[in-house]
């Protein structure tokens, strides 16, 4: 048995020191090195618990104890529940649930199909595919709504052009128009939570298949398993969305009737008095859905690795498709971007320019008045800038937030922490726990007043982006080996050079998709402003809201199309952006070989 000296087993345990510290500045949920007490894993809590926890906790609390919160008589009753599971609000739940498992299902099989279509082989126009993503990504589910009602409603576009829709709106109205816009708008997350970690899977492991005589389907079933935690990622945050989604609560399922938890929700926090315990006792039953979810995710994925990323990953090779397979994958992509974006944008552009409609005595003449109208007014640009800020701000936030939130989601053992972040993840999408915390008597008392100021506002839209823009990073994150941050630090590299010179090429583009997403979904944001909108300042998407719910239907629609140009011009700028400064390197990075 050969035995160390002393001065080589104090070197080898100066390096595993160095090894246990290489990914600190993520925060990845190891012991940190001695410094001051107040650093950047203090600061992350901190805030984790301010947006998330602390409001959740107390939000989930006057569910059970109203008289706690000065929101009631009781110290413990169960009244808010029977209230919750019973009528009307029973059946919200029961097809909340039903909608959100299939519209989870729908979208990760089609955002796994776009996904394989786009990187592993040679489609035609690749990049107008991806940009048809960020397209979906723009248009929150209200508006993708709102173009459909604008087509079939009674005296809308299609009535005005002499077509009879009465047909189309009866099967639209209802649960199977609620699906497809739910799974249009699941689809964007779907896709980038599988595209980002299908980037990082090297051509080898199916090549290991072919060569132990395995076909297609088996290579492929064998990407599948390997790309678990970002599908069933993609599963769990695209039900969380469904089930808590408002947009279409407040505009299709509230237009034909169809009863959904979640604007019962906001009926009850926006309702006079407040039923803060009522609006509780509905996120209680959410939030229950959502853990089934987080358990379904943790049980699937448990007690494999799946860290494919290293540094002999290959880069994959792009399947040639033959001139009948290129023809219906184009026609199938086609047919996804006309129900996905073709009706609802020719629905908003038609509406933006009929004179009057909606109305029975308008002229429904083709013009430019409502643009005129609008650009000439402060009614869009005040808004429009406004939302611009705020949502540059919560996106650049909660990016930095989300990539320590995937590290600790991603790592090998999950810690008690990393547990709990993840329930509050998912939680945060089932409920608005910031919006109730921040409105209550005791945070009045302890002399934090940012009730109604565009710092609670700002706050907000990033709890309401953290769970969605985690959930993005988890398939990246989880394929870094940490070998390769290992290798760079026992060979003198610093903490900070190691990651930046490693870890952040390889999610470099994962990082731009993730800020992109979170600044185009909070720029059109409907709930959270609808509930903490400053006195004085008016987001875009309350604009918009307020002027449909006058009647102008002609000047809420140019107000919507000309706020989804202005985000895709940033979005634009971005790409342009980074395919400059960037190294080529980043760029290259996980894409394939044609």
């Amino acid at each position: 048995m050969v035995t160390q000296s002393a001065p080589l087993r104090e070197h080898a345990r100066e390096e595993e020191r160095g090894v246990d510290e290489t990914l600190d500045i993520a925060i990845a949920g190891r012991p940190a090195r001695r410094r001051l007490k107040f650093d950047a894993r203090t600061a992350f809590w901190l805030l984790i618990v301010a947006i998330l926890v602390l409001p959740i906790a107390l939000f989930l609390a006057v569910a059970l104890s109203p008289a706690l919160l000065s929101q009631g008589h009781n110290w413990f009753t169960l009244s808010a529940f029977q209230t919750a599971l019973s009528g009307h609000l029973l059946l919200g739940f029961v097809n909340s649930l039903v909608v959100g498992i299939v519209t989870a299902v729908l979208a990760a099989a089609i955002g796994f199909a776009l996904a394989w279509i786009v990187l592993r082989t040679d489609v035609p126009a690749r990049g107008i595919w991806t940009g048809v993503v960020f397209a979906l990504f723009l248009t929150p589910s209200y508006l993708i709504a709102l173009g459909w009602e604008r087509l079939l409603e009674p005296n809308g576009v299609l009535q005005t052009l002499g077509w009879d829709p009465t047909a189309a709106r009866h099967v639209f109205y209802g649960p199977v128009g609620i699906v497809i816009v739910l799974t249009v708008k699941g689809i964007p997350f779907a896709y980038l939570a599988i595209s980002n970690a299908l980037r990082g899977l090297g051509h080898e492991y199916e090549n290991a298949v072919r060569v132990h005589g395995g076909g297609s389907l088996a290579a492929m079933r064998v990407v599948v398993s390997l790309l678990a935690p970002a599908v069933w990622a993609a599963l769990a945050i695209v039900f969380a969305e469904s089930v808590s989604d408002f947009g279409v609560a407040s505009t299709l399922a509230n237009d034909s009737h169809f009863t959904v938890a979640t604007f019962e929700l906001y009926t009850a926090v926006q309702a006079f008095p407040v039923q803060f315990p009522v609006a509780s006792a509905i996120s209680w039953v959410l939030l229950i859905f959502v853990v089934l979810a987080l358990l379904a995710q943790g049980q699937a994925l448990r007690g494999r690795s799946y860290r494919v990323l290293g540094g002999r990953s290959r880069r994959a090779v792009r399947r040639h498709l033959g001139k009948p397979e290129k023809a219906a994958t184009v026609a199938a992509m086609l047919l996804l971007v006309v129900v996905a974006l073709g009706v609802p944008a020719f629905g908003a552009v038609s509406s933006s320019l009929i004179k009057g409609l909606g109305s029975l005595g308008g002229t429904h003449q083709l013009t430019l008045d409502n643009y005129a109208r609008v650009i000439t007014s402060p009614d869009l640009s005040a808004p429009l800038l406004y939302s611009m800020q705020a949502a540059a701000i919560a996106a650049t936030v909660a990016t930095v937030l989300a990539v320590v939130c995937a590290r600790l989601l991603a790592a090998g053992r999950m810690t008690l922490g990393a547990r709990l972040l993840d329930m509050a993840l998912l939680a945060a999408v089932a409920m608005p726990g910031i919006v109730f915390a921040y409105n209550l008597p005791l945070t009045n008392a302890l002399g934090i007043h940012l009730y109604g100021t565009t710092t609670l506002l700002v706050l907000a839209y990033i709890a309401t982006a953290l769970p969605s823009t985690t959930r993005l990073l988890m398939g990246s994150m989880s394929q870094i080996q940490d070998s390769m941050v290992h290798s760079a630090r026992v060979h003198g590299a610093s903490e900070i050079f190691s990651w930046v010179s490693i870890v952040l090429p390889v999610i470099a583009r994962p990082l731009l998709n993730a800020w992109l997403l979170t600044y185009t979904a909070t720029l059109l944001e409907l709930p959270v402003s609808q509930l903490l909108a400053p006195p004085g300042s008016q987001p875009i998407s309350v604009g918009i809201t307020n002027t449909l719910s006058k009647y102008d239907f002609g000047g809420g629609m140019a107000m919507e199309v000309l706020a989804i140009v202005t985000a895709l011009l940033v979005v634009g700028v971005a790409a342009l952006i980074f395919r400059l400064v960037t190294p080529r390197g980043w760029r290259t990075l996980g894409t394939a070989i044609s």
